[in-house]
């Protein structure tokens, strides 16, 4: 196996963005070139980006997320993005960066281009539904070119994601991305289910109608929005759980709680889904 660990540099000077000074990071996890394994120099790449209210990144939804995308065929990333007090567009800006890193080294690291995902929890989910859905917006175009969709993933996974900024939002990711209560243009900007076209990035999602946290109706309310422009996506909704459960096992449990069988197929239902690309 390949182990990579990268500072990602996004040139927010270019959109008019401060980041500050943390640096964003991308660690990669891949497989070695073989000829036994006829995936080699063809594997689909994934992505994650941890949740963690855009305040820090949740250990328990980076690494053993990116070890099951692993065991399953694919290159795996995970982005360490910039947090609070770090505001938008910071962190998809880096999302974007990363993007378009893994598919510029694509035959270096045995990727396939057409093939490069991005999977997110919570306000990661927030993040890469961000991109997903804005990414013919001006601060791409500013930062990568008219011509250049390096950037541009090729669909996106979202776990119990945040989507609006409005009514049933997350309201410590909403401040800490945007600094404000939500009564601005920007949170408008950035509820997402207002922001989904025929443009939009096939999507694979999934919640749980217990959340708490981060109530379903941000599920709803984007899927709602995917099929009013037939735009492609796979929904799973289940009963039982709160927020936060990652793999749903043993493996991410930080107590009992977090340990629900009957959601733990999850990941396979999207393992499935990404390799019908």
């Amino acid at each position: 196996m390949i182990y990579k660990e990268m500072n990602v540099e996004a040139a927010y000077e270019k959109a008019g963005a401060d980041h500050g000074k943390y640096q964003p990071r991308l660690f990669g996890y891949m497989y070695s070139d073989s000829e036994e394994l006829k995936m080699s120099g063809k594997r689909p790449a994934v992505i994650i980006c941890p949740g963690g209210a855009y305040q820090f990144k949740s250990d328990r939804e980076a690494e053993p997320v990116a070890m099951r995308f692993l065991a399953a065929g694919m290159q795996a990333f995970v982005l360490q993005y910039s947090a609070a007090p770090s505001r938008y567009p910071c962190a998809v800006l880096e999302l974007a960066t990363s993007v378009a890193m893994v598919r510029e080294h694509a035959r270096e690291w045995g990727i396939d281009p057409e093939k490069i995902f991005i999977c997110g929890f919570s306000a990661g989910g927030h993040l890469c539904a961000s991109l997903g859905t804005l990414w013919k917006d001006e601060i791409f175009t500013q930062v990568f070119g008219t011509e250049n969709l390096n950037y541009k993933p090729s669909g996106m996974i979202l776990c119990y994601p945040v989507i609006t900024m409005g009514e049933f939002t997350h309201k410590e990711s909403r401040a800490n991305l945007t600094g404000t209560d939500g009564s601005t243009e920007l949170s408008e900007k950035l509820s997402l289910e207002k922001q989904v076209t025929a443009d939009t990035l096939p999507t694979f999602i999934w919640h749980t109608q217990e959340d708490n946290a981060v109530p379903v109706e941000n599920t709803l309310l984007f899927t709602c929005a995917l099929r009013k422009y037939r735009v492609p996506f796979e929904l799973h909704i289940y009963e039982k759980g709160g927020h936060g459960l990652s793999l749903c096992d043993e493996t991410t449990a930080g107590n009992q709680d977090q340990i629900v069988p009957d959601n733990a197929g999850w990941i396979d239902h999207a393992v499935r889904w990404l390799k019908r690309f």
